[in-house]
C-alpha cells in the first residue's frame, strides 16, 4: 500500500474513532437525573457499546441496572447480568429478529411504573428486532425487506414504509411504555439530517406518514403490485379505519419523550477533516450530504478529484486542496440482478473506472462506519489510477462486474477492499479523496 492510501486509511480511522458510542453517550447520561432504578433498552448495530457505557455510568453513582436488553447484530458478552443479550438480524430481519422482538416484549411488561427507561437506539434497529403486526406473516415482512433494498429508494423511503408493518417501530414502542415514569431516547444518527422519525423507524417517535402516503410510495416505485396480499391488505385495512394508524407526532405517548442524537456523520466527517490536516493535507469538507446512484457518485467524485469535473468539489480539480472528504449515503438499485456488493464498494468501483491512468497517488476511499457495507464482509474499499487495471489483470472483466452490481469480487482480486470488522457504530459512510 502506497504512502497516499496509508494517509487515507488514517483519516478514516479518525472518523470512526470520533463517532465510538461509549464515550459520546456517557457524556450524555452525565447530565440525566440520579435514579436507583434504571432499564436499559439498547437497540442497534452499536447497542453494545452504548450499553455498556450505560452500565458503566450508573456504577459511578452506585447503581445497577434494574434490567435491560441489549440486541445487536453480533455476538457480545452481556454488560451486566441483569441485561440480556440477542443477535438480531441484519439486512433482513429472520429468526433472532423475531426472538429480539419478543423479548422486547416480555421486558416492557416487567418494568414498573416508576421507573426510568434508557433507549439506546442506533442503525440496524429496524431489521435486528423486525416482528411483523399482526396478520402478516415473517416469510411476507422478510420478502417486503428484500424487495425495499433492492429498489433504490434511500433509508428514509424504506423505513416509512418497513414502520408501517413491524411491532416496535413508528412510536409503537414509547407508547408501550407509556406506564413508565420516565422514558429518554439517546439515538446514534445514520440517517441524512438526523431525521428522528427515520433513525432505527423511529421507535419512540411519532409517524408523520399516513397509510396512504405509504401506498403512494410503493406504486411510485413500482413495487405495489409485487408486494405479498397480506401487506396491501393490511394498507388498505388502514385506509379505511379497521387497523389503527400507527403514533402520530403530538400523540402524548411520543411527546413525552426526548429524543437525543448524540453522534451523526457529520461528527466523523469533521473528525476526518481534522485529521487531515494533521496530516499536512490542504482540507476541503462537503457540506452537501452523498446521496443519489453509488456508481454515479463514484464516477462524479473522481472526475472531479482529477480534474475532470465541476461541482462543489471543483477547486480540487484546480489544485487547491489535496483531500476532499464527504460523508452521507448512497443507494444500489439492484433490480434483476444478482451480484455481491455494497453502496460503497459500488461506488469505489466506478470511481477506479474513472481513475484509470491516473496514478496511484491519486486515491479514493468509501466506507461505512458500522464496518459491513451491504451483504459482505468488507467496510468498503479504496482504490487509486490502478485498481482498474488490477481487476483486469487478475482476469475479471470491471465493467462487467459494475454493471451487474458486483463489486465485491471486483474489489478483492484487486486487493482494494476494507475490512475492519464490526465497529460498534454506524453513522452512515464517509468518502475520503486525496491527489
Amino acid at each position: 500500500m502506497n504512502h497516499t492510501a496509508t494517509k487515507a486509511l488514517d483519516i478514516y480511522q479518525a472518523a470512526l474513532a470520533a463517532a465510538v458510542p461509549g464515550p459520546i453517550l456517557t457524556r450524555a447520561l452525565t447530565h440525566e437525573p440520579a435514579s436507583d432504578r434504571v432499564w436499559i433498552v439498547a437497540l442497534g448495530k452499536a447497542a453494545a457499546a452504548m450499553a455498556e457505557a450505560a452500565v458503566r455510568l450508573l456504577e459511578t453513582r452506585g447503581h445497577a441496572p434494574a434490567g435491560g436488553l441489549v440486541v445487536s447484530a453480533e455476538r457480545n458478552d452481556p454488560p451486566h447480568p441483569a441485561v440480556s443479550v440477542i443477535v438480531g438480524d441484519h439486512p433482513e430481519p429472520g429468526a433472532g429478529s423475531l426472538e429480539a422482538a419478543a423479548a422486547l416484549d416480555r421486558l416492557v411488561t416487567r418494568i414498573p411504573a416508576g421507573d426510568t427507561v434508557w433507549v439506546l437506539l442506533s442503525g440496524g434497529t429496524t431489521s435486528l428486532i423486525g416482528a411483523p403486526q399482526a396478520g402478516i406473516s415473517p416469510r411476507d415482512l422478510t420478502d417486503l425487506y428484500a424487495r425495499l433494498l433492492r429498489s433504490g429508494l434511500d433509508i428514509k423511503a424504506m423505513n416509512m414504509v418497513r414502520k408501517r408493518f413491524t411491532r416496535w417501530s413508528g412510536g409503537r414502542l414509547a407508547r408501550s411504555l407509556g406506564h413508565a415514569a420516565a422514558v429518554r431516547c439517546f439515538i446514534v444518527s445514520d440517517v441524512i439530517g438526523d431525521d428522528l422519525a427515520a433513525i432505527g423507524s423511529g421507535p419512540c417517535v411519532g409517524d408523520p406518514a399516513k397509510a396512504s402516503d405509504v401506498r403512494a410510495l410503493l406504486v411510485q416505485a413500482g413495487l405495489w403490485d409485487g408486494l405479498p396480499t397480506a401487506l396491501r391488505d393490511h394498507i388498505g385495512a388502514i385506509e379505511r379505519g379497521e387497523l389503527p394508524e400507527t403514533p402520530k407526532p403530538g400523540d402524548p405517548a411520543v411527546e413525552r419523550v426526548p429524543n437525543i442524537v448524540i453522534a451523526s456523520n457529520r461528527l466523523a466527517v469533521l473528525a476526518a477533516a481534522a485529521r487531515a490536516r494533521e496530516l499536512g493535507l490542504t482540507t476541503e469538507t462537503v457540506e452537501a450530504p452523498l446521496s443519489g446512484a453509488a456508481a454515479a457518485a463514484g464516477d462524479r467524485i473522481a472526475r472531479q478529484l482529477t480534474g475532470d469535473g465541476t461541482g462543489p468539489t471543483g477547486q480540487i480539480a484546480r489544485g487547491a486542496a489535496r483531500c476532499v472528504i464527504l460523508g452521507g449515503e448512497t443507494t444500489v438499485t439492484m433490480g434483476a440482478a444478482a451480484g455481491l456488493g455494497g453502496r460503497c464498494q459500488e461506488l469505489a468501483l466506478a470511481a477506479a473506472r474513472a481513475l484509470d491512468g491516473s496514478g496511484a497517488d491519486v486515491v479514493l476511499l468509501a466506507a461505512g462506519t458500522d464496518g459491513r457495507d451491504g451483504p459482505t464482509d468488507a467496510a468498503g474499499a479504496i482504490v487509486d489510477g490502478t485498481t482498474w487495471q488490477r481487476i483486469t489483470a487478475a482476469g475479471r472483466n470491471p465493467q462487467r462486474d459494475l454493471d451487474d452490481h458486483n463489486s465485491h469480487p471486483a474489489l478483492a482480486a484487486a486487493d482494494a477492499l476494507v475490512r475492519t470488522g464490526p465497529t460498534n457504530t454506524n453513522v452512515m459512510d464517509v468518502v475520503i479523496g486525496i491527489r
